[in-house]
């Protein structure tokens, strides 16, 4: 019995010293985001009315032909759980909630979870679903943790690549139905983020 107490505990310091080698990063989020000209952007920068979208799409496929790309601030959280703890390299799950659009008085919400790996000097690469109002795409992310003492300041980009999103409308005149299609680009989105939190 002594001999399971003891190897159990030399088990469980082993697993803990390899924990403490590889920082948890959950805390708060600040950043911004810049999004390539599309729909997205062109809504973001006051150049189209969310009431009048589908009218302006119907009468002008090529409604965001002259549209910019738009700046956001952002502010949110990030968790995350981990596996495959025991060495230099562990297995990270984050969840990451950002609002963006603050300064420019929208509401742009968005969640993201990636599933990644996190090294001992704090590098770390992710990849996931994100879901937000131009809905639901591939998010890539990458970070490196910077510390000072015991502070953490993690530092991460991601990559939402840009959509192109197809539409139909049917429509009735003198008795026989008509369909009216068009597309746009989502707008490509790029965004970088600096958290802190106080390390163990």
């Amino acid at each position: 019995m002594k001999k399971i107490i003891y190897t159990l505990s030399i088990v469980l310091g082993l697993s803990l010293s390899a924990n403490a080698q590889i920082e948890s990063l959950a805390g708060p989020r600040l950043g911004i985001a810049i999004i390539s000209p599309g729909m997205t952007s062109h809504f973001i920068n006051g150049e189209v009315d969310l009431d009048e979208i589908a009218d302006d799409w119907s009468t002008d496929p090529d409604i965001t032909d002259n549209a910019s790309a738009a700046f956001l601030t952002l502010y949110g959280w990030q968790w995350e759980s981990r596996f495959a703890d025991g060495g230099d390299v562990t297995g990270i799950v984050e969840w990451v909630a950002l609002v963006g659009g603050m300064e420019k008085g929208l509401f742009l919400p968005s969640v993201s979870s990636l599933v990644g790996a996190r090294t001992s000097s704090g590098l770390e690469f992710a990849a996931g679903p994100n879901l937000s109002l131009s809905g639901v795409a591939m998010v890539l992310g990458a970070g490196y943790n910077f510390k000072s003492g015991d502070l953490n300041m993690p530092v991460n980009i991601a990559f939402v690549p840009n959509m192109k999103k197809k539409y139909t409308e049917g429509h009735y005149n003198d008795g026989e139905e008509t369909e009216t299609k068009w597309s746009h680009n989502t707008g490509a989105r790029f965004s970088i983020t600096v958290g802190f939190n106080m390390g163990r």
